[in-house]
């Protein structure tokens, strides 16, 4: 039984380091900068969800879902990686992902993948599952999103201490960092695939 705690928290703080929430916390602020309260709120669940979802299903599936396409992870880092590139310039050159933007689609995509759920979190969600087992895997993934969601919820306190100028200005830095963060996925990718050969 203890064993099993110390690899749960184990597990858990691991897979909390790699999700990053508060970390992201300025790029979910300058995604949904032009939302209401709750709008913003709505997208927020909807990524918590489909961080979740997705989670739970790499961790029950998803060594077989890649293997039966013949992808690699290091093949799925460079696709997140040129998914958040995508956004990231978008953000740069219109100050939000989409013109008209739903919170149920910013909240899937970019902030429940692959922001919140990226390659760094599925691998571990299934490196977990084979050293660990199937109930540490699911349990961290359960306990880190509880967490996330808590999270999210004080991010309009943040929105308003910042105010709309400086929810701008945050919104065109961390776009510049999500532009930064996505090509070193790619670099990884490449650097990781050309390794393993």
């Amino acid at each position: 039984m203890l064993e099993l705690l110390l690899s749960l928290a184990k597990a858990a703080i691991t897979l909390f380091i790699i999700v990053d929430p508060v970390g992201n916390i300025p790029i979910f602020i300058g995604l949904t900068r032009n939302m209401s309260k709750e709008t913003r709120q709505k997208a927020f669940r909807t990524a918590v969800v489909t961080g979740f979802i997705l989670l739970v299903s790499f961790a029950l599936m998803g060594q077989q879902i890649l293997s039966l396409f013949g992808i690699s992870i290091y093949s799925f880092m460079i696709a997140g990686g040129i998914l958040l590139l995508i956004i990231s310039i978008k953000m740069l050159v219109r100050g939000e992902w989409e013109e008209t933007t739903q919170p149920e689609s910013v909240g899937v995509v970019p902030i429940g993948f692959p922001l919140l759920v990226g390659p760094g979190a599925i691998t571990t969600t299934i490196l977990y599952l084979q050293t660990s087992g199937i109930i540490v895997a699911i349990l961290s993934v359960l306990i880190v999103f509880a967490i996330v969601q808590a999270i999210l919820k004080l991010i309009d306190s943040i929105y308003s201490f910042l105010g709309n100028s400086g929810s701008i200005v945050i919104s065109k830095l961390m776009a510049l960092l999500t532009a930064a963060i996505a090509i070193q996925y790619i670099l990884d990718g490449v650097l990781w695939y050309f390794c393993m050969r």
